[in-house]
């Protein structure tokens, strides 16, 4: 009997849906509105996003997933529930399969919870797959082959580094700094200099139009708008590339120190096929200008930015639930 399967990338900032021959089928934020006077959910998704910032006091806009794992079950269940009600109707008559992704360093207690959420939303079978092996996959990187890959995925709540051979990991690290963290490094720098309070969606707005891992040789600047700290009122400043590069500064050292840690980890053996290939960068991190040559700068092997960045560990989780015969050992099953 055919039964329907489903990739899901459980990410901080964003889930994600993959569908075999079909391809991205949702990409919505990973937000969850709920009300605080009865605990109801009031929206998922886009929806509940809207309302960040924006909530009256009885309505709580809510993040389920923290750094990648689950910070409150129930809501990531409804989650999860909300994204296969959606793609396969409310009424289902065939429980799917699932492939989600987790983080290399999630807890054997962290992983039997989001296959309980995933169970109780409604999938028959669960199977995990580690996101830098997942967006090796989907950068197109051969993980079987017996050659060392150096995978640098920048989530938005973490980063994930590692050396994968022979369709498994041989050295990894991963911290909690991301995308979410560089921003926030973006809107206290301008607090602290300009007298500013700007909300996350500016942030990310400055670092995408401005920001840059390592300075421009022709700077740019914005307009940017916010609340005066001492007034309260709106006020108007203007930034530049070079300040938003140094304020980012510190949470890109901290990346660095993860991937300078895995390099020492890596095998002889393998290190002169790091050097050759290079290291990929996947996840919404890469999108940040020269990230790649401030990488390869400081580390000395060579880096390069993967084809939609944002895209490789959905795809890669897709692709391996396509071809599961091929990638089973890179896999865990509930079953």
């Amino acid at each position: 009997m055919f039964s329907k399967r489903i990739a899901i990338d459980l990410g901080t900032a964003n889930t994600r849906v993959y569908i075999p021959k079909k391809g991205l089928v949702a990409n919505e934020p990973s937000v969850v509105a709920i009300s605080v006077e009865d605990n109801r959910i009031v929206a998922i998704g886009s929806d509940a996003k809207e309302m960040l910032g924006r909530t009256p006091d009885i309505i709580a806009a809510s993040k389920p997933l923290r750094n990648g794992v689950i910070a409150n079950y129930r809501i990531t269940e409804a989650l999860l529930k909300y994204f296969l009600n959606k793609i396969t109707g409310h009424i289902r008559l065939i429980r799917p399969e699932l492939m989600i992704t987790v983080p290399t360093g999630v807890t054997s207690t962290e992983r039997r919870a989001v296959i309980d959420a995933s169970i109780a939303a409604g999938a028959k079978k669960v199977y995990i797959i580690r996101a830098p092996i997942a967006a090796a996959i989907g950068a197109n990187v051969p993980i079987s082959a017996p050659a060392g890959n150096l995978i640098v995925d920048i989530g938005e709540g973490t980063t994930e580094v590692a050396i994968i051979s022979l369709g498994g990991i041989v050295a990894q690290n991963s911290v909690r700094v991301g995308g979410a963290r560089i921003s926030s490094a973006i809107a206290e720098h301008i607090r602290k200099k300009h007298g500013l309070v700007i909300g996350t969606q500016t942030s990310e707005e400055i670092k995408k139009k401005i920001g840059s891992a390592t300075a421009l040789d022709k700077p740019r600047r914005m307009q940017v708008r916010g609340r005066d700290v001492v007034g309260g009122l709106p006020k108007t400043i203007e930034v530049t590339s070079t300040e938003v590069t140094a304020a980012i500064k510190d949470r890109l050292e901290d990346i660095i120190m993860a991937v300078k840690s895995v390099l020492e980890q890596t095998p002889p053996e393998l290190s002169s096929d790091i050097i050759d290939r290079g290291m990929i960068i996947t996840g919404g991190g890469a999108l940040l200008k020269n990230i790649d040559k401030l990488m390869t700068k400081v580390t000395g092997v060579p880096a390069y930015i993967a084809e939609d960045p944002m895209l490789c560990v959905i795809k890669g989780a897709g692709t391996a639930l396509e071809n599961l015969d091929e990638y089973i050992r890179s896999v865990v099953t509930n079953k």
